[in-house]
């Protein structure tokens, strides 16, 4: 053995005693408490780096030759059971668009959210072969995908060797995605992580779901990629990332850390008055006006509280809005801004936008995953979150649909391929459209001016219409303001309370606040719901409907906990009733007769349309008596005297479903 063997290998037994040292001097309780549980030794790499720096070099730069000398250092330690050793907290995290050749085979840290996981299952990491001819064990360790047949053996054999033994652990794979705050207007990168032994435990299994931010640490591994038959090797590599530790780093809004001094000015503002005007200041103060409409979002991002009746049925306590206007009204401005208050918060685009996308969707991979994987999509990405979706009506009628389970029961159902799987999506979702027209018309009912399904327009709590009419005062108001906002001493563009402190304001009303609703405040909303009821008996076009109702609820739920009350007051349902109101008014409007219809902001078919729908099929009953053919001109005719002015729409309409059919060009027959 020549010298500089020995030298490198009592360098290798000084590691191997600082270790120990480490072990011993500063972690030996967290060992022993470790091994007592079965559960793996966690160490703050700050701790090892202060200790011994040579040994947290070695960890980065040569992480094999590190967990070697670990694994000596642990068996010279008398601890009940053997146990892995995890480090986390490494200094600076890689980004993952920025891995490259030079990281291979080093100890790293990168940061992302679960797009795919696949499920847990067994794998082999290395074998051991026996040779015929001697009896020498050969062991082979694991390659990429593939363990390789042994070559040959030392005493010259090359072939009938047998496999004696194989190692075999639990593995699950997984790819994360930058987080989305780092891609803006890019596609974000990618890599594949391995999971193995404690990672893939119930617990940990949780915890590597799709749709989690997770910080991980592990050694980057190169693999070969396939080579073509008969070329031999491939020069071109990939990698995955050989996990250590996996640290969740966002799981919703609990993972906030508010410090005692935050929370005394947390308790201060709240004992305000004035906070509620505050918090809409602080939303877009670039915007011009859109009070109601701030307030709105403010309430939607403190959200109602979530409720289980005694069927076990879930009440949702998230906020749906919708806002449809005129193109230039600042939809795409506040749709852009909200999502970056919240963690978890995602903005997309409707045309860009598919179910898979939305929801989630299955996959093949055969290089990592081996066959169909679970992918999940922005609703689901965003759980206990916020998504924000622009140009909502230009979506594919197909995908809107998919939003329908996420909207109201709070969860992504999925059966594709083999996979049957139903993903958490507690999602408060901010929609913007523009009407079919480009410009709003305040005759026509929402269902003909924005290509949304009728379901799909009732899950939305609040619906709004932004109008761009000209007006010589308010339109010198928005210019003066729209111009002073862009001097840096222009106090009114300026937030008055910025984006981390009001994020850690929604996150402790979320963990420390749950109003409960009084008597009074409930006997406010029922007789505000009675009222506008009232007035559809006899006929009349109805103004309101339970759905409504659950959305005052939520409201004056999300009124309250802004001021950190543990009921729902007397104010805070007439908020709550104050925006509903000006909702439908906007959209339930019905022109003719200046009542509320809530079938116009639905999309349904509004009274005064069905009333003129019932005076056509009379006529129609009354000439079917005399003659099959209706002429389609007397027909109309007909109706005209009765005041019915859209005959020939509403002709259409009763054809398209089914009510009525053309047997010849110009006549209509009753079905």
């Amino acid at each position: 053995m020549t010298s500089e063997a020995i030298r490198l290998s009592e360098e290798d037994a000084q590691l191997v005693v600082d270790f120990e040292g480490f072990l011993r001097k500063v972690y030996y309780e967290k060992l022993m408490a470790a091994s007592n549980n079965g559960e793996p030794l966690i160490v703050d790499f700050k701790d090892l780096d202060e200790f011994k720096s040579n040994l947290s070099d070695l960890l980065l730069e040569e992480p094999k030759k590190f967990f070697d000398i670990v694994d000596r250092a642990m068996s010279q330690v008398e601890i009940p059971k053997k146990i892995p050793v995890r480090i986390f907290n490494l200094p600076s995290p890689v980004a993952i668009r920025d891995l490259r050749a030079k990281h291979v085979n080093k100890f790293l840290c990168v940061e992302g959210i679960v797009r795919k996981a696949s499920e847990i299952r067994p794998e082999v990491m290395e074998c051991t072969w026996e040779c015929p001819e001697c009896g020498a064990e050969i062991l082979q360790e694991r390659r990429g995908n593939f363990i390789s047949f042994p070559a040959f053996c030392d005493c010259g054999n090359r072939k009938g060797f047998k496999e004696k033994n194989k190692k075999m652990i639990d593995t699950r794979w997984i790819v994360i995605e930058e987080p989305f705050e780092l891609t803006e207007g890019e596609r974000p990168s990618q890599v594949t992580i391995l999971l193995k032994e404690d990672l893939v435990s119930p617990e940990g299994r949780r915890k590597t779901d799709p749709g989690n931010r997770l910080k991980i640490t592990g050694v980057l591994t190169d693999i070969p990629k396939v080579a073509m038959a008969g070329k031999g090797g491939n020069v071109k590599l990939d990698f995955y990332l050989d996990s250590n530790h996996v640290d969740p780093t966002e799981v919703g809004w609990e993972r906030l850390k508010i410090t005692k001094e935050e929370e005394e000015e947390i308790k201060k503002e709240a004992a305000d008055p004035g906070i509620y005007k505050k918090l809409v200041d602080s939303l877009a103060p670039s915007l011009y006006g859109l009070e109601e409409i701030k307030e709105s979002v403010v309430l939607q991002l403190f959200g109602g509280v979530q409720r289980f009746t005694k069927d076990g049925s879930k009440v949702r306590g998230n906020i749906h809005i919708l806002l449809v206007g005129d193109p230039s009204s600042g939809k795409s401005q506040l749709l852009k801004l909200v999502p970056q208050i919240v963690p978890r918060g995602k903005y997309v685009s409707g045309k860009g936008t598919t179910t898979a996308g939305l929801t989630a969707t299955v996959s093949k991979d055969e290089q990592f995953m081996g066959g169909w994987v679970l992918e999940a999509g922005a609703m689901v990405l965003a759980h206990k979150g916020l998504l924000a979706v622009d140009e909502f009506e230009k979506m594919e009628q197909g995908d809107q649909v998919a939003m329908h389970e996420a909207l109201e029961q709070g969860s992504v159902s999925i059966a594709k391929a083999s996979i049957i799987a139903t993903l958490p999506a507690e999602t408060s979702v901010l929609a913007g459209g523009n009407p079919k027209f480009s410009r709003f018309d305040p005759y026509l009912p929402i269902a003909k001016q924005i290509t949304i399904p009728d379901t799909l327009l009732t899950r939305f709590d609040l619906k709004f219409i932004l109008k761009d009419i000209p007006d010589e005062g308010y339109d010198k108001k928005v210019t003066e303001h729209l111009l002073r906002s862009r001097d840096d001493d222009y106090e009114e563009a300026r937030p008055k309370m910025n984006t981390t402190f009001i994020r850690k304001y929604i996150s402790y009303t979320k963990e420390h606040c749950k109003p409960l609703l009084t008597k009074e405040a409930g006997k406010l909303l029922r007789k505000f719901y009675v009222d506008q009821r009232k007035r559809a008996e006899g006929g009349g076009p109805i103004p309101i409907t339970l759905r409504q109702f659950e959305a005052l609820i939520r409201l004056s739920e999300a009124s309250a906990k802004i001021q950190l009350s543990d009921i729902v007051r007397k104010e805070d349902a007439d908020r709550a009733i104050k925006l509903m109101t000006f909702s439908l008014r906007q959209l339930g409007m019905d022109p003719d007769t200046g009542k509320i219809d809530i079938d116009r902001s639905d999309g349904s078919t509004p009274a005064s349309e069905r009333s003129h729908i019932r005076i056509v099929l009379d006529i129609v009953g009354e000439m079917s008596e005399k003659k099959k053919e209706i002429p389609i001109a007397e027909l109309t005719e007909k109706a005209k005297k009765q005041g019915v002015a859209n005959v020939e729409e509403i002709i259409e309409k009763l054809r398209r479903e089914g009510l009525l059919f053309e047997p010849n060009p110009g006549y209509v027959q009753k079905v």
